[in-house]
């Protein structure tokens, strides 16, 4: 589950912060990309160019580099899925708890938006102290996780307490985490279908399939279990756990998406698919003869139409709407018409928007009728922001 996740390290100074260098490894070996930041008492027990080294990155510690740049805190928390601070001194907890910014790490995590993790390093009169216990609590009454100790036979009774976990038992404390989209399954469609005219022709359009992959990429990375059903692309899946169907037409795209949608908990159709079908398909190639040839077209089955009628009020079912005027006017009559959950909608007014590009600009409708209008994005970030967006209908669906 960690594989592809921006895991951000955080690193204070403990005589722990040895096993810090083996987390690094084991996340990285996960699959994992990993940032570390130091606080400047940490760089006293590990030094920075072993930890560097394994994550295979720069490592952070103050708020300039050395060429006199500045290090955004906010970028780098935006960054993260994840924070692990780790170990995590009293000192470092105890200004955690009361919101102190006197270095990099702790603006790093005040400005962080996602899962913060800690794993306490300290001895056993800290650990036990009532002003250590209240500031626990204050952690977790912040959202923050406490790792405790493993199992093992060091970690049990007294000698546990105040022990840093060891590395295996934060990697499996972080994959068991009840993510929101642990387990859901998910469908989504990318790309193109082809509509054949002949053996060598066919009608398609400029789809590349990469807001559909960046989507599917972004369930797999929180922990759904992705089908991914593309029409024609040059694109390879990176997430080991998504399964892909492979199709070229519409009719094929539709028959993968209604076999595969009752047991789904979210569907994103993201697919651009092909309205109108030749109405015969020539078994030969077409040869030159007149001046103008016409190709009578049928119109292809609406696999969006259908699933909406076939949708369980359980299921998340999201559209997208590629208009080039009255945008919101339509997106929103298609959502309606269409039974959507949410609709994304792009416009190819927008520069840097729509086919082939790697950004693109959207606005997200929802079936409460709140609208969030983004700015141009890369289309991995907009992935984001449309997974966001489902968690958080999500989650109001069930309140």
């Amino acid at each position: 589950m960690l594989y592809g996740r921006n895991i951000l390290v955080g690193i204070s100074g403990s005589i722990a912060a040895y096993k810090s260098a083996f987390l690094i490894r084991l996340l990285v070996k996960a699959g994992a990309n990993v940032k570390v930041i130091m606080t400047p008492a940490a760089k006293d027990f590990i030094t920075p160019l072993t930890l560097s080294t394994l994550s295979k990155n720069t490592v952070y510690s103050e708020f300039s580099k050395p060429d006199g740049s500045w290090v955004n805190h906010v970028d780098l928390a935006l960054w993260a899925d994840d924070i692990i601070i780790a170990p995590a001194s009293a000192n470092t907890i105890a200004k955690m708890a009361h919101g102190l910014s006197d270095n990099l790490l702790m603006a790093v995590y005040l400005s962080a938006k996602c899962t913060v993790c800690v794993a306490p390093a300290m001895d056993l009169d800290m650990y036990k102290h009532p002003s250590t216990k209240e500031n626990f609590k204050k952690l977790a009454a912040f959202g923050v996780k406490v790792i405790p100790p493993g199992t093992g036979e060091l970690a049990s009774g007294l000698l546990g307490e105040g022990r840093m976990a060891e590395p295996e038992d934060i990697i499996r404390f972080i994959d068991e985490q009840k993510l929101l989209l642990h387990k859901k399954k998910v469908l989504v469609t990318a790309g193109p279908t082809y509509e054949a005219i002949d053996p060598v022709r066919f009608i398609g359009n400029h789809s590349s399939g990469k807001m559909g992959f960046a989507i599917a990429e972004e369930f797999a990375k929180n922990g759904a279990d992705v089908t991914l059903v593309t029409g024609p692309v040059a694109l390879q899946q990176q997430h080991p756990t998504i399964k892909r169907i492979d199709v070229t037409s519409a009719d094929e795209m539709f028959k993968a998406c209604t076999t595969n949608f009752k047991n789904k908990d979210i569907v994103v159709m993201a697919a651009a698919v092909a309205d109108y079908k030749p109405l015969v398909v020539a078994k030969q190639k077409i040869k030159k003869a007149s001046e103008t040839f016409t190709i009578p077209l049928s119109r292809n089955k609406d696999i969006l139409m259908e699933l909406g009628k076939m949708k369980s009020n359980k299921q998340i079912l999201v559209g997208f709407a590629l208009e080039t005027e009255n945008e919101l006017a339509n997106a929103k009559e298609k959502m309606k018409k269409k039974n959507l959950d949410i609709i994304v909608l792009n416009s190819l007014q927008d520069k840097g928007a729509g086919f082939k590009n790697d950004t693109n600009k959207i606005t997200l409708i929802d079936k409460y009728n709140k609208t969030t209008t983004f700015e141009l994005k890369s289309k991995t970030e907009v992935a984001k922001d449309i997974v966001q967006k489902i968690i958080f209908l999500q989650a109001h669906n069930h309140a």
